[in-house]
């Protein structure tokens, strides 16, 4: 999966940039209170994309 459509879709389920790390950026979903390290990988592991999916978008 594209790092961006992964962004996309975890902001408009709610989530948002906490701050840039090293190698990962760190996402926040305030609802659950869940934050996850999206790495900045231009293409990201499907497993790895659905598991953040799962953790922060609540699908």
């Amino acid at each position: 999966m594209k790092r961006k459509d992964l962004i996309r879709q975890l902001e408009l389920a709610g989530c948002v940039l906490v701050r840039h790390g090293g190698k990962h950026d760190w996402y926040h979903n305030p609802t659950t209170n869940v934050s996850q390290p999206i790495p900045r990988h231009t293409e990201i592991n499907e497993h790895l994309a659905k598991h953040i999916l799962k953790l922060l978008a609540n699908t």
